[in-house]
């Protein structure tokens, strides 16, 4: 399941109005901007709370300052931590800020420290990785049995949500891609034959995990050093 699909989840069972956030969306070639836009995007938030701010790929945002750094970069930076540091510590504020990445081991230590709860999210297991293909072709035709969905998930292993996907479309592919190009013109829905799994057992020739172990390592030793332990907590 994506990130932002998790959040909103997180949102919708909370009563909170979602915000989702990317980096290019707080930031402007006008001088000053980018400040602004941080500080509207907490004043909404404040106004419409409780409310979840959620921003993906996070580490576009608040990485390493240095000295290289251009001005207006650092400018963001800093009211985003400002504006972070009021929220956490607003006696009535009720906001929530959550923060997505992929390389945690690139952001500036400030905005470390402010993001107390420091989660390592896993890969999905065989039970996941079942429940994604289910949900996936619920809307499908499809000819699979239970016992097909369980060999799936099991060849999956060490695929992200993002894999599983890419796996389930490239599968769901196979019936189109069956079909001899002087049929797909007039073909109807009703006569493109229903993914089997087969179509399963060719697209995960195609679809390889995007994740390796060598980066799995680094998420492990990152979250035994700075984060929650729930990465350790997980491999006992």
């Amino acid at each position: 399941i994506p990130t932002v699909h998790r959040q909103e989840a997180i949102a919708s069972q909370s009563k909170s109005t979602f915000f989702s956030i990317s980096a290019s969306s707080l930031t402007s070639k006008w001088v000053g901007e980018g400040e602004k836009m941080v500080r509207a995007l907490f004043a909404v938030a404040r106004v419409h709370q409780p409310s979840v701010i959620f921003i993906d790929e996070i580490d576009s945002l608040l990485t390493q300052r240095s000295e290289t750094e251009h001005e207006s970069s650092r400018r963001i930076k800093t009211e985003f931590l400002v504006q972070l540091d009021g929220a956490t510590t607003g006696d009535e504020d009720r906001i929530l800020v959550i923060g997505a990445t992929n390389r945690p081991q690139e952001l500036d230590e400030a905005a470390r420290r402010r993001f107390v709860k420091r989660l390592y999210v896993p890969l999905p297991e065989f039970e996941a990785r079942r429940q994604i293909v289910e949900n996936l072709l619920a809307n499908e035709r499809h000819e699979l049995t239970n016992e097909d969905i369980d060999k799936i998930a099991a060849m999956s292993e060490n695929y992200s949500g993002a894999d599983m996907t890419n796996l389930c479309k490239e599968a769901s592919m196979g019936p189109i891609r069956s079909i001899s190009f002087e049929q797909l013109e007039n073909i109807r829905k009703e006569d493109v034959r229903c993914v089997t799994a087969e179509d399963f057992e060719n697209a995960l020739c195609l679809v390889r995990p995007s994740v390796s172990q060598e980066d799995l390592g680094v998420y492990v030793q990152w979250d035994a050093t700075y984060g929650s332990g729930t990465a350790e907590n997980k491999s006992k």
